[in-house]
């Protein structure tokens, strides 16, 4: 087996390093939940505040939102019995994505030029 260009091993490391947060925003209920926390209050919004918005259960919501915390978008603070979730203001991870983008553009940018081939 060939050995990878250095480029193309780092692109994939970089891949795999935001490799949850793909999965995070790849689904729809997830997206649906951040638009609603982005449209929220700036201190966040309880889980069943958000169960509200997007007519899904209590439990669902509370799971879509775990799997968005594991992944770094979405943080949560608590306030007596109230948890409210909001959106993480250390957007390391939307940095790490971008980078990655950045990192595929220069890719492509030197890549050889290709058109007429099938």
């Amino acid at each position: 087996m060939a050995q990878k260009p250095p480029h193309i091993q780092a692109l994939q490391e970089e891949f795999l390093a935001c490799r949850k947060l793909f999965t995070a925003l790849g689904d729809e209920t997830r997206q649906e939940l951040l638009c609603a926390l982005l449209a929220g209050p700036c201190q966040g919004s309880r889980g069943v505040e958000l169960a509200e918005k997007i007519h899904l259960s209590r439990p669902a919501v509370s799971h879509h939102l775990q799997i968005l915390k594991e992944a770094g978008i979405v943080r949560a603070r608590r306030e007596g019995t109230y948890i409210y979730y909001y959106l993480n203001p250390q957007d390391g991870e939307i940095q790490r994505v971008l980078r990655l983008f950045q990192s595929i553009q220069q890719v492509m940018a030197s890549a050889p030029e290709r058109e007429g081939e099938p």
